[in-house]
């Protein structure tokens, strides 16, 4: 029997966010609104998902500030 199974983190873009300076980097810039959780899959479904988490990302150098 064959079992493809899989788990890990997933990022989704949900869209625009606010304009705002960034705290490393110091520049101004419209940061990616995203949504992350862990997932469970078989055979590319997902089964379970955990750890849901929202937040803005800063375009340039990648930082992170929840909402």
């Amino acid at each position: 029997m064959f079992l493809l199974f899989g788990y890990g983190v997933k990022r989704k873009y949900v869209g625009a966010g606010e304009t705002r300076t960034c705290p490393r980097c110091h520049n101004t810039t419209q940061w990616a609104r995203m949504r992350q959780f862990t997932q469970f899959t078989v055979f590319f479904v997902p089964i379970a998902r955990w750890k849901r988490r929202r937040f803005e990302e800063c375009g340039i150098c990648g930082t992170v500030v929840d909402l």
